[in-house]
């Protein structure tokens, strides 16, 4: 991209809006109206995220013509106990959203966990047949493991129709998830990228003190977001960036960002690199918040609250306010002490942390 130009720019639907715990839709509804006016189409939910795709109905395809927007949606193996159950998601993710079928659809979440039971159940021909039905417009996976592995992958899919990738400046040489030589796997191939957690889960619209100093100073007044954002969509063979913006407000400030998008020059492509070294000798614990970890934890422990207490003190040293923000989170609920070691999380987290270890040292900060 040169110059001034409209950013390919996806709205994610995993992290709403809630009140009491429920999705708050008028809000979505307000969130959905404003990124449509604004130009941009691309929608993304998943059969995991929780009342996601209901609200996909009745904030997006019931209120709009369904020309006018492109929704993605996936099917997660983990989720399912058969070949049949696993099928059986594309007909649920149909009926939640009412959307007659998909403009893109995805094998959710591959790593090397999980991508033999991929196979084993059929599913990659599985969405090419959905795919010849028209049932789906376009087929692919995103993906949270080596650059060799997704290699083998690509190798062996040929037809994927694009691939979806976690990419953001923090993980752009991060060794756990090595967002750019997955990137340039994917663009070997040729395979258009969709890009996930550019903010990294919000962590980088709210970047240690020291990230901060610097933007500031490069840039007055201008998000930590807004930096995220444009540091992912400035790359080549881009489908869209997702961002998974959880009120109005955020909407707002991304679509600032994105609607009147600039690839970033030279010298902020050099105070991203400050950035990145600065975050790579940050003692935050990586976690994007997917929560993934918590569905099927037996101790009922608020992982990823945890870690974002646990950081106001490790990335910025705010001791009292990480211990208020710890006992907010585990009140009633369980405590990072009482993770029996089961590892259940350890298997399905995408950024693969110890999160077991994590819980140990949080206890310590937190119960000692």
């Amino acid at each position: 991209m040169n110059g001034q130009t409209k950013a390919k720019f996806g709205f994610g639907l995993m992290r709403l809006p809630k009140v009491d715990d429920k999705i708050d839709l008028p809000q979505v509804c307000e969130m959905v109206d404003r990124f449509l006016a604004a130009g941009f189409t691309y929608f993304d939910t998943a059969f995991v995220y929780d009342g996601s795709e209901q609200a996909a109905k009745a904030a997006l395809v019931d209120r709009h013509p369904r020309t006018s927007y492109t929704l993605a949606t996936k099917l997660h193996v983990g989720k399912a106990a058969s070949a049949e159950e696993a099928r059986r998601e594309l007909q649920i993710s149909l009926e939640r959203t009412g959307a007659g079928y998909f403009d893109y659809y995805l094998l959710h979440a591959l790593m090397d966990t999980n991508i033999e039971k991929y196979a084993e159940y059929g599913l990659w021909d599985f969405v090419k047949e959905q795919k010849a039905r028209g049932t789906i417009r376009h087929y692919g996976f995103s993906f949270h493991d080596k650059p060799e592995t997704l290699d083998k992958l690509l190798t062996e899919h040929p037809d994927v129709d694009f691939v979806q990738l976690q990419i953001n400046y923090a993980d752009w040489e991060n060794p756990e998830v090595q967002s750019r030589a997955c990137y340039e796997v994917a663009r070997r191939h040729g395979k258009p990228v969709v890009i996930m957690e550019p903010v990294k889960g919000g962590a980088l619209a709210d970047p240690p003190a020291e990230v901060k100093a610097l933007f500031d100073a490069a840039a007055p007044g201008v998000s930590y977001a807004s930096w995220a954002l444009r540091f992912a969509a400035s790359l080549d063979g881009v489908l869209a960036v997702l961002s998974g913006m959880s009120n109005v407000a955020q909407m707002e400030d991304n679509l600032a960002t994105m609607g009147n998008f600039a690839p970033l020059n030279d010298e902020e492509q050099k105070v991203i690199q400050q950035a990145q070294h600065l975050l790579g000798n940050s003692a935050a614990i990586a976690c994007t918040a997917c929560h993934y970890c918590t569905a099927g934890c037996p101790r009922n422990i608020p992982i990823p609250e945890i870690f974002a207490a646990a950081n106001k003190q490790l990335a910025n040293g705010q001791q009292a306010e990480a211990a208020a923000a710890y006992a907010a989170a585990v009140a009633g609920t369980g405590k990072a002490s009482d993770c029996i070691h089961c590892r259940q999380c350890e298997q399905i987290c995408p950024q693969h942390l110890p999160i077991t270890r994590l819980l140990g040292r949080c206890a310590d900060m937190f119960e000692a």
